[in-house]
């Protein structure tokens, strides 16, 4: 089917462009190990500045059964506050092809809606325990009326993790609230109040691979809609010549009501790393 020849196709781009996909610096002056690169890679608000393409490609998409594809990227900038606090910067950056999906024989691309977190995380970990808490807003910058909220929104924004050992477990929740509308798609604009949980458990090995279980959940409180998946990947720190990176991936399988849900996906991703010099 078409949709599996473009899958095909997009997988062997992503693998032949990994150079330009990732940058992260890491705030030490010398070259971490493996094992350490792989244990700050498993906490989202770790010391880094990066700027990640996260690429997911879904297949049986809706009641026509397409095949989306959605290129998250997502820079994290922290800034130092003072002796006890960062300031983290999360944007989502969302550039999505679809095919199939709203009608047998459509094709759309564009840039989707920007989602901008900031989290606020004491630098010291006691116990283990590492946190941060902040607001976030929904952007409506989506190029397509296909994948436009034409929406401005709002809320709040937490996330907590615990560090056993080789394991990071915990999970990031917000929700988002309408406050405004623009009239970029007058004939889409959609109220927004919706809540996102996303759980994971990632395990570091001491050779620089990780295990990661994860899901990604949102429920839509005005139309009761509920959709979320849950994933399994697999990554790996490694080096080719004299730059480290992390290449990792794995499967991602829907549940929910939401009738725009695929039936199932494959998420890819990669992480070039650059020490402090």
């Amino acid at each position: 089917m078409k949709y599996k020849i473009t899958l095909l196709l997009l997988l062997l781009i992503t693998f032949s462009t990994i150079t330009a996909q990732e940058v992260v610096a890491i705030e030490q002056t010398e070259e971490a190990t493996a094992e350490e690169l792989a244990k700050k890679l498993a906490n989202p608000v770790a010391a880094l500045i990066s700027v990640p393409i996260q690429n997911n490609f879904d297949l049986n998409v809706g009641p026509i059964e397409g095949f989306r594809y959605n290129a998250n990227i997502q820079p994290v900038i922290p800034i130092s506050m003072g002796e006890n606090w960062n300031l983290i910067s999360r944007t989502i950056i969302p550039v999505i092809s679809l095919t199939d999906v709203t009608a047998p024989g459509n094709s759309e691309f564009g840039l989707g809606d920007i989602i901008q977190s900031v989290f606020f995380s004491p630098k010291k970990v006691k116990n283990g325990l590492v946190w941060g808490v902040g607001p976030i807003f929904l952007l409506p910058t989506a190029t397509d009326d296909a994948f436009a909220s034409n929406t401005f929104g709002v809320g709040p924004n937490a996330l907590a993790l615990k560090l056993i050992g080789q394991w990071t477990v915990g999970a990031l929740v917000n929700h988002t609230w309408y406050v405004g509308g623009v009239d970029t798609f007058p004939n889409n604009t959609q109220k927004v109040n919706a809540t996102f949980f996303q759980p994971f458990a990632t395990y570091a090995t001491k050779t620089g691979s990780s295990f990661t279980l994860a899901s990604e959940n949102t429920q839509s409180w005005d139309n009761d809609v509920f959709g979320g998946f849950v994933g399994f990947y697999y990554a790996k720190v490694m080096k080719f010549g004299n730059q480290r990176m992390q290449l990792g991936g794995g499967p991602r399988i829907f549940y929910g009501n939401n009738t725009a849900n695929p039936e199932w996906g494959i998420r890819v991703n990669v992480i070039l790393l650059f020490p402090k010099m």
